[in-house]
C-alpha cells in the first residue's frame, strides 16, 4: 500500500479529508481514533499529528504526507514538495504587546526573550536579521507569554491577525507565509510509486483548480458574439455551439469565476442572453 500521512485532528485534518474525498479518495474508517484507514485502491491513510508528519515521511514510515509548510521547515528535514494544497494559509509573525514601546525589530534590545513553538525558524530569522535574542520554547499559547513576563515578544502563527489583536498583540514582522503541502521524501515521485503519486497529484490538482470556478451555459444572439467573447473569456474563450434548429441564437459554454458569476449573468442578459445555466465543477484539468 502507498501510505499517506494525514493530520489526525484540527482544521488541517478536516480540510485534507474534504480534498481527498472530492478527489475520489474517501477516508474509509470506522471511528475517530483509528490510526489507519483505506482510501481505496493502493492508497492507505496514516493519521498523525501534523508536526510529526515531516519526520515520518523523511524516515520512510509514510511514503508521502500532508502538513503545513511551516512544520516542514521547522522540522529541518529535506522533503520534496509535490503540491501546494492551498488551504491552511497562515503567516509566522513576530508580535509584541500593543501597549509596549516596540514598533519594529529595530526596537529590540540584545537578548530580548522570544516565546515560540518554532525555535528553529525563529533562531534562523533573528540570525539573518543580526539580532541577538533568547529563545523561550513553548508548546502552545505563545500569545500569553508577554502578558505574564515569560517573554518580551512572540513568534506565532496567524491567518487574519484577529487572534493576536484579541490577545493584545500587534505584528512587527512576517517571517514566512505557509499553507498545507503534499510532501514526500526526496525522489519519491520518481520511485516505485511514481505512477500512483502522479495520478494522485493530478487528481488533487484538478479539484483545487475547479474550486472557485463555475460552468456557465447560455443561449445568446449570434449577432452578439463579439460582446459575449469579452464577457466570457473562459480558459481559451467560450465554446460556441449551433442550436439544432439553427436561427439567430447559438449556445455558449464557458468556465467563469464564482465570485464574478452574478456580474457575468447581468452582462450576458444585457446582450440578449436567455436560458442561462450555472453549475458547479467537480474537477478541472486543462
Amino acid at each position: 500500500m502507498l501510505r499517506i500521512a494525514l493530520p489526525n485532528k484540527g482544521r488541517l485534518a478536516e480540510d485534507a479529508r474534504n480534498l481527498f474525498d472530492e478527489a475520489g479518495l474517501e477516508v474509509r474508517s470506522r471511528g475517530e481514533r483509528v490510526l489507519t484507514a483505506s482510501l481505496g485502491g493502493v492508497f492507505e491513510a496514516v493519521f498523525l499529528r501534523a508536526q510529526d508528519i515531516p519526520e515520518f515521511v523523511a524516515d520512510g514510515a509514510s511514503d508521502i504526507g500532508v502538513t503545513g509548510c511551516d512544520l516542514v521547515l521547522e522540522s529541518g528535514r529535506v522533503l520534496d514538495e509535490l503540491l501546494d494544497l492551498r488551504f491552511g494559509r497562515c503567516r509566522l509573525v513576530v508580535a509584541a504587546r500593543q501597549d509596549s514601546a516596540l514598533a519594529s525589530l529595530d526596537d529590540l534590545v540584545p537578548n530580548t526573550r522570544v516565546a515560540t513553538a518554532f525555535p528553529r525558524l525563529t533562531r534562523a530569522f533573528f540570525d539573518r536579521a543580526s539580532r541577538t535574542v533568547e529563545i523561550v520554547p513553548v508548546s502552545g499559547a505563545a500569545e500569553i507569554a508577554p502578558h505574564i513576563g515569560i517573554a518580551d515578544v512572540v513568534v506565532d502563527l496567524t491567518s487574519s491577525g484577529s487572534t493576536l489583536r484579541v490577545n493584545g498583540l500587534r505584528e512587527l514582522e512576517t517571517i514566512l507565509e505557509s499553507s498545507a503541502r503534499l510532501v514526500g521524501a526526496p525522489g519519491v515521485a520518481a520511485g516505485p510509486w511514481a505512477r500512483e503519486i502522479g495520478e494522485l497529484v493530478a487528481a488533487l490538482s484538478s479539484v483545487l483548480r475547479a474550486r472557485g470556478q463555475r460552468y456557465l451555459m447560455a443561449n445568446v444572439p449570434r449577432a452578439a458574439l463579439d460582446g459575449v467573447r469579452s464577457v466570457l473569456p473562459g480558459l481559451n474563450g467560450p465554446t460556441v455551439v449551433n442550436l439544432l434548429d439553427g436561427g439567430a441564437m447559438v449556445a455558449v459554454h464557458a468556465v467563469v469565476g464564482a465570485a464574478t458569476v452574478d456580474r457575468t449573468i447581468a452582462d450576458l442578459k444585457s446582450l440578449g442572453a436567455e436560458g442561462i445555466l450555472v453549475t458547479r465543477i467537480e474537477r478541472l484539468t486543462p
